[in-house]
């Protein structure tokens, strides 16, 4: 899937020609919507947005105040709007890779060894050269750290992530693959699920053995403990 470039507020203002106060004030009054926030709450906004600006700052030459658009948007709209509109059913948070290794406890450098690796796939980036991720990739790295609990290298883990992107593809247009290559496909996804449920199964039963295992020798070495205790206490009268 490809990347989509997003902006700051400042990116967004210079590539459409106006002062960031400006867009700023917009933003407050609701002309303008961001696409998304990031982790610290700072906004994106996409390319289309720039076409949003335009027709303000022509309603604002024809004599239009601000407060006056933001009545005609609320009647009206833009036009071509329409169409746009709920394509999204709410705004994006998106995260920097710094804050998506902050969220699952592994380093930036780390979120960029998986994304090299193409474990991952940035959802953004910034014009500036920033990688965004959604917030579902939280998840999605805690199951690569589950994975890597489990003795699965990280090649294997690609392969395993390359199965999910086919998966979501096929999901949503069975004809993007010819047949013969969809069936082999969808195959060796059911039996990398039957190879991670036989996993888990013996992972199951492993922590059951040493928790017992634990269990028991905790209460005997607690015991030991006391007992220990006692004979230094009779030692020193």
């Amino acid at each position: 899937m490809p990347e989509r470039t997003v902006f700051t507020a400042g990116e967004l203002a210079e590539r459409a020609g106006i002062e960031q106060d400006a867009l700023d004030r917009w933003v407050d009054a609701g002309l303008v919507q961001p696409d998304g926030r990031g982790s610290t709450g700072v906004p994106f906004f996409s390319e289309s947005v720039i076409e949003r600006i335009g027709h303000i700052r022509r309603f604002l030459e024809m004599g239009y105040g601000e407060e006056e658009i933001a009545k005609i948007l609320r009647k009206v709209g833009l036009p071509e709007e329409g169409r746009r509109r709920g394509s999204r059913s709410e705004a994006e948070n998106l995260l920097t890779g710094g804050a998506l290794g902050e969220s699952v406890g592994v380093s930036p450098r780390t979120i960029k060894h998986w994304e090299d690796k193409g474990i991952i796939e940035a959802d953004a980036r910034s014009e500036g050269g920033f990688r965004l991720y959604q917030e579902h990739y939280v998840y999605l790295c805690h199951l690569i750290q589950d994975l890597q609990l489990f003795g699965y290298s990280l090649d294997q883990i690609k392969q395993i992530s390359d199965y999910f992107r086919d998966f979501m593809v096929l999901r949503d247009d069975l004809t993007q693959y010819p047949a013969d290559e969809a069936e082999r496909k969808l195959g060796e996804m059911l039996a990398e699920i039957d190879n991670l449920f036989q996993t888990t199964a013996q992972l199951r039963s492993g922590i059951e053995r040493w928790e017992k295992l634990l269990n028991k020798h905790k209460k005997l070495i607690a015991d030991l403990r006391r007992k220990n205790g006692k004979r230094g206490t009779e030692e020193t009268q």
